[in-house]
């Protein structure tokens, strides 16, 4: 039996039922965070989804947090299409979506890093992503103990970082040579 293509692209709000489907599915797992229907309808464009046949098989949800940050959300696959690649198929659509959109960091907040850390994504703390906190994380019932880690992968060279020239530090014995600087890396604020 053959289970046919599976093709990549963009929701439409009539959609947004089987997509409010498919992540309630997904929320007795404790990964997700609930989404109503009607946000869903108003944000349906922001998704890609996977469809098999007529079948929406997976979800993701390319949500701006700033100008330049934006956040991989509700990524939710069906169980009977999990280990096929799914997931990366769609974060990876959301990863070209953000580039060409000009979005410098592609982030996400999750209770599974490893997969995430296999497309790319560094762990980093909650802090270099003070977006995500401002947008969604001082008003959820979960904050400061969710469990989730912060994830983050530049979508170009240097995003998100800057240089800052420091002395080195002050000895005791002897005072800092001046012709010897030190770099250090720093996250940028959006």
């Amino acid at each position: 039996m053959t289970r046919g293509r599976i093709a990549v692209r963009t929701a439409e709000a009539s959609q947004a039922p089987k997509l409010h489907a498919l992540i309630s599915a997904n929320l007795e797992e404790g990964h997700l965070l609930p989404r109503t229907l009607s946000e869903l309808v108003v944000h349906a464009e922001r998704f890609a989804i996977a469809v098999r046949g007529k079948k929406i098989v997976g979800c993701a949800e390319l949500a701006p947090l700033s100008p330049h940050v934006a956040e991989v959300r509700s990524l939710a696959v069906d169980s009977g299409e999990r280990g096929r690649g799914v997931g990366t198929r769609l974060v990876d659509q959301l990863r070209r979506r953000a580039l060409g959109e000009g979005f410098e960091k592609l982030c996400a907040f999750t209770h599974t890093p490893g997969y995430f850390m296999q497309m790319g994504f560094s762990i980093v703390p909650h802090v270099w992503v003070p977006e995500k906190i401002a947008h969604d994380c001082v008003s959820c019932s979960q904050f400061r103990h969710c469990g989730q880690y912060a994830v983050s992968l530049p979508l170009r060279a240097g995003a998100g970082l800057r240089l800052e020239l420091t002395a080195p530090p002050a000895r005791a014995v002897a005072a800092p040579r001046t012709s010897v600087e030190r770099l250090r890396l720093i996250p940028i604020p959006a």
